[in-house]
């Protein structure tokens, strides 16, 4: 998951520059936008400011609490999926709490470990990593006393749990599926996949990686793996989906692979851009990006303002 950091560092700092302008703009007319209020013009409510401390005091706390039931305004359970080379802390150190502070009864779980490697996960073929999901949806269905899961996915964590959906009698207990960063066709490293391919290396490179790492080749586009999961589809029947894709994924390539291609009502793929032109958020920097963030809260819950765009990375 963790791939040019310093590319990264570049496009933060490129978005924050472009938010500034943002800030100077003038917002123009149009209903579906709010009117920007300055920082230091705003007035919070007590209900806030408490959700405000709460939030600055926890990093993953607040995730898997087994005794936390489902609410009215949040009545399904939220299952948190990592992505290659995270775990359930790292991945969600920016999301997590602000899913729990929202409401939701959020839980998080890390999979696909490798015996002697420590706190990577992912790494694990995804058909097994898939069973140790299985079994963590059965155990939080049985602690909220609930029926249904909703998932957010990152990076792997968008591709994974379909596994589960279509082989392993997951789909009646997932409500919705939200996911970003998303792979859902694989990826060619930026064409580096077929020039070793044509190089005669794919063999001899995948010899050395799979003992580390058995789900690695499995994102390649046009893997087994990935031909079997799509073939047929690559949703299932009654499970809501949206993907959320960055023009700017240097780990996706090309970023339309990570789209699903079922027509349905109940799937929606969105362009981080198409939110907020002025996003540089690569594959990393999604998991932080408080746009993509309202974007998850906004599908899971339609009770919340579902006007999402650059202002959203105010909020």
């Amino acid at each position: 998951m963790i791939f040019t950091k310093a590319r990264s560092v570049v496009a933060m700092t490129l978005a924050m520059i472009a938010l500034s302008f943002v800030e100077a703009s003038p917002i123009p007319s149009n209903s579906n936008v709010k009117a920007y209020i300055p920082v230091r013009e705003r007035v919070y409510t007590a209900e806030q400011l408490a959700g405000h401390e709460k939030l600055a005091k926890r990093s993953s706390s607040g995730l898997n609490d087994w005794n936390c039931k489902p609410s009215a305004s949040h009545p399904y359970p939220l299952i948190l999926v990592h992505g290659l080379l995270a775990n359930s802390w790292d991945n969600w150190i920016y999301m997590g709490p602000r899913f729990a502070i929202a409401g939701y009864c959020t839980f998080a779980l890390t999979y696909g470990q490798m015996p002697g490697i420590p706190l990577f996960a992912g790494l694990d073929k995804m058909e097994n990593s898939a069973v140790e999901l299985s079994a963590f949806v059965d155990k939080v269905l049985a602690a909220t006393n609930s029926t249904k899961v909703d998932f957010v996915g990152h990076s792997e964590g968008s591709l994974m749990p379909r596994y589960y959906l279509k082989n392993l009698g997951g789909a009646p207990k997932v409500r919705k599926y939200g996911a970003f960063g998303a792979i859902a066709y694989g990826t060619t490293l930026d064409g580096l996949y077929p020039f070793l391919d044509s190089l005669g290396l794919y063999d001899p490179i995948q010899n050395i990686i799979d003992p580390v790492c058995l789900s690695c080749f499995e994102f390649l586009e046009g893997s087994p793996f990935l031909n079997a999961l799509n073939a047929g589809g690559d949703t299932v029947p009654g499970v809501e989906y949206k993907f959320v894709v960055s023009k700017m994924d240097e780990v996706v390539t090309p970023y339309t692979n990570g789209e699903l291609r079922t027509v349905s009502p109940l799937v929606s793929n969105v362009v981080l851009q198409n939110l907020c032109a002025v996003d540089l958020s690569d594959h990393v920097l999604q998991m932080v990006d408080p746009i993509v963030f309202h974007e998850m809260d906004a599908f899971l819950n339609p009770q919340v303002d579902q006007t999402v765009n650059c202002l959203s990375a105010l909020d």
